[in-house]
């Protein structure tokens, strides 16, 4: 079953048999250990059938061995009645340390398991002497596949859900365990704290049997010895695993104040480093974790709570998070450090931050009808959730980032969820976190479900950088984890919107007149232009295509499972090929049938789809059902397929549009002061005294990186025009965007004076810092090349694993 892909180069796998069997829930239980960067404990999942399980064979007898059930007496706290809040109380009392926990490069030696001897393979993923041979065509028994990765798996074992005081609720005698499942599962939504108390009483129950299992570089293979069908297979199931320090899921590293933390960052690989789970994002489910770290570090996770932390013993605290919408399992999002919630020294009338009310007919986006997702208590179709602006919010970082979070960050959250709410109407999502999470940290943000991550770059200089990155992570919450893509090759989905309406968002928390922000908006527009021209120029035809398996879409194999094309090519993650396509797409929709329509359907689209997941074409025909006939001119489904999503470089469409247009008022600005640097440039050394002075105009943050742009276009700048071009803009102040622009220039022209500037840039952005590098290699200077080793050298320990491999390959 091993696929033997090389993970530098191929497609990622989605080996988990959905179609089979789908995980419901997932009740986590885990250590953190920052002295062995190791993450331990158990796992407990419930599932369900799937659609395409076998109905043929006999059903396997649901009992235990009375040898079993005697050995495995358990106490349970009483009733079901009990607030999910306080679930946390009932954490294994057996603890984090019942196994041994195994420093970095350690094989477990404990032999505990009497069912498998957990030898390392050459793999590095620990295995069965009694597993399955996966390769058994004969095998009658069913085979339940997980995605998993870099995990020592330690044991897999049903759970005797029947065990549990009061669960006879739930089913009539006999307690079939399997049925008890199955009532758990289809609890109303009505009926949800009761539903995670069970599922947390639940996990706690004894073993009834330990299963066999395997694993090889990409899944977890787990079988019941007389379980043909998914049916009798075991509904619940507890796996004990610990994670690698190598795992490719999370990061240790790091804080900013030289503290240690972790978090996943969004690794090509997703969660199967960190937990054994369904990948593929069909297998949409819920989850509860309760995690025990050092009393001195703060748990971050995706939930829908704000975690308090419980005193367990002398240094050691717990936390515990749930969520009720079902999700990926690719959404789960963790982060365990020392980070200090941020709080505003002051509330002025005049910020951003002031709360502010819409009028009516901008905030009243609810339409009747039921929702069509799976049920959950949804916030759709919460009269007083719809019409919240704001939601609760916190935000942390480590404390040497105070100033800068209370003069940049703090201002702007509650203006862009209430700017996000006048556009798109209910939030999704009914709290938020922000973390300002470490240097190393690959991107400039990623959105979670209820958290968000924004990188360190997006804090310096003014607020334009992190309040655009805001939006565009704050409309994940409905692009992307509201409404999720079927088929994850079609990330324009996700991607694309966001770029979209982050632009929207923007202009409406800084309140501009409708002029304003449409020039704002065009200026983006041109900038985004030029960078998907380069990106063309300079990317595989292959990877510029938004829709790579047309007509098969969405397709999976008869299991479920399936591939992500260029899913682990190491570059895939610095290319905007998808946000950029996408973003012209929709500008292109929206132009065409007007601001009012657009974000009207846009508006009734959220509405129709969020809780579920989607395709192009689904978004596609419903615009055009929902539309006049006489706004579609001529649009069809296979015309955007065609044009936009089927085909690499730059659609047609989008390349007569851009070729007849004209600058906005804005750019022509940007060229008139470009005019002015070309003059400055040209003088000699020593002028004529009487010779006029240019007076430079003050620019907003995207008129410098086009000025930047434009001026890195000249073939020669001196010392002189760049020293000046610096101190008139103070270009060192200036946000991440602006400063990568005035390295490059100084790169361009071995400006030796401003390398200081290259280097705190290749240290303290290295979110945006990759191409910096090529760019220093490239020149061919030798002094240049040193200064890119030396930045790598001091900074590869803790870089981001894809940043660090094609770093290493521009370098030597």
């Amino acid at each position: 079953m091993d696929m033997k892909l090389d993970p530098s180069r191929d497609d990622l796998p989605l080996l988990a048999n959905t179609s089979h069997i789908l995980v419901k829930h997932y009740v986590l239980d885990l250590d953190v250990d920052f002295e062995s960067q190791v993450i331990e404990g158990t796992i407990v999942l419930f599932f369900e059938p799937g659609n395409r399980f076998e109905k043929e064979g006999g059903s396997t007898e649901e009992t235990c061995q009375s040898e079993a059930n005697e050995a495995c007496k358990f106490r349970m706290p009483e009733p079901c009645h009990i607030p999910v809040t306080d679930t946390r109380t009932f954490s294994s009392k057996v603890g984090c340390h019942d196994f041994v926990i195994c420093g970095k490069g350690e094989k477990d030696t404990s032999g505990k398991d009497g069912n498998h001897d957990n030898r390392e393979q050459a793999s590095g993923i620990s295995s069965s002497e009694y597993c399955c041979d996966t390769g058994n065509a004969g095998s009658e028994d069913f085979l339940l596949v997980l995605d998993c990765c870099d995990l020592s798996v330690v044991k897999v074992e049903e759970v005797d859900v029947a065990a549990v005081p009061g669960i006879e609720k739930f089913t009539r005698p006999p307690k079939l365990r399997n049925q008890i499942v199955r009532e758990l599962v289809a609890l109303p939504a009505d009926r949800w704290r009761e539903q995670l108390d069970c599922y947390a009483r639940c996990s706690q129950a004894p073993g009834c049997g330990e299963l066999l299992f395997d694993t090889d570089t990409w899944s977890l293979q787990i079988r019941k010895t007389g379980a043909q069908t998914a049916t009798d297979f075991p509904h619940a199931i507890r796996i004990r695993y610990r994670t690698k320090p190598q795992g490719r899921s999370v990061t240790w590293t790091s804080d900013q104040s030289g503290r240690p933390c972790v978090y996943t960052m969004g690794s090509p690989i997703n969660n199967r480093a960190l937990f054994p789970c369904q990948e593929p994002p069909v297998a949409m489910s819920t989850w509860q974790a309760t995690v025990r770290a050092a009393a001195s570090f703060v748990v971050l996770m995706s939930g829908e709570n704000s975690a308090k932390p419980t005193q367990l013993r002398e240094g050691c605290s717990s936390w515990h998070y749930y969520v009720t919408m079902p999700m990926p399992a690719s959404t789960f999002t963790i982060a365990v450090g020392s980070w200090t919630e941020m709080k505003p020294e002051t509330c002025s009338s005049n910020d951003l931050a002031t709360e502010r009310s819409f009028s009516p007919s901008e905030a009243d986006f609810r339409y009747a009808g039921i929702c069509g997702h799976m049920e959950y208590p949804c916030r759709f179709q919460n009269a007083s959730a719809t019409t919240q602006e704001i939601i609760p919010h916190r935000v942390f970082a480590p404390l040497c980032l105070q100033g800068a979070c209370q003069e940049t960050l703090l201002p702007l959250v509650p203006a862009c969820l209430a700017a996000a709410h006048s556009v798109l109407g209910t939030h999704p999502f009914s709290r938020l976190d922000v973390l300002i999470v470490p240097a190393n940290f690959p991107s400039l943000g990623m959105a979670s479900p209820h958290i968000i991550f924004l990188s360190q770059s997006t804090l310096p200089g003014r607020s334009h950088l992190c309040g655009t990155r805001l939006c565009h992570e704050i409309a994940h919450a409905w692009f992307g984890l509201a409404l999720g893509a079927r088929d994850w090759t079609e990330e324009w989905l996700s991607e694309g919107f966001a770029t979209h309406l982050e632009d929207v968002f923007w202009a409406r928390a800084q309140q501009l007149a409708p002029h304003e922000a449409q020039e704002q908006q065009e200026l983006r527009a041109g900038l985004r232009w030029r960078r998907l021209q380069d990106e063309v120029q300079n990317s595989p035809k292959e990877m510029q295509v938004l829709r790579p398996n047309k007509e098969k879409t969405g397709h999976v194999s008869d299991s479920g499972s399936s591939v992500i094309k260029h899913g682990l090519n190491p570059e895939k993650v610095f290319m905007q090929v998808h946000y950029l396509k996408g973003y012209f797409l929709l500008r292109f929709l929206a132009q065409r049938l007007g601001d009012d329509t657009y974000f009207s359907f846009l508006r009734k689209f959220v509405h129709t789809y969020h809780g579920q997941l989607i395709l192009s074409q689904d978004f596609l025909q419903m615009l055009l059902e929902n539309i006049p006939e006489e706004k579609r001119l001529e649009l069809s489904v296979e015309n955007i397929f065609r044009d936009w999503l089927e085909s690499s470089g730059i659609p047609q469409p989008l390349q007569r549009e851009r070729q007849a247009g004209a600058e906005c008022g804005l750019a022509r600005q940007v060229s008139a002061e470009v005019a002015k640097w070309v003059r400055v440039n040209r003088r000699p050394r020593k002028r004529k005294r009487r010779e006029t002075e240019e007076v430079f105009e003050e620019l907003l943050p995207d008129q410098l990186v086009l000025l930047l742009e434009h001026l890195l276009e000249q073939k020669t700048l001196s010392p002189r025009t760049l020293q000046s071009l610096e101190r008139t803009y103070r270009l060192p102040e200036q946000d991440a965007e602006v400063r990568h622009r005035w390295c490059e220039l100084v790169v361009k022209h071995r400006h030796t004076g401003a390398y200081r500037h290259v280097e705190r840039f290749l240290q303290e952005d290295q979110a945006m810092g990759i191409y910096l590098y090529g760019e220093l290699m490239v020149s061919e200077d030798a002094r240049q090349q040193r200064l890119a080793r030396r930045c790598f050298e001091l900074s590869r320990e803790h870089m981001d694993r894809s940043s660090a491999q094609v770093v290493a390959e521009m370098l030597f």
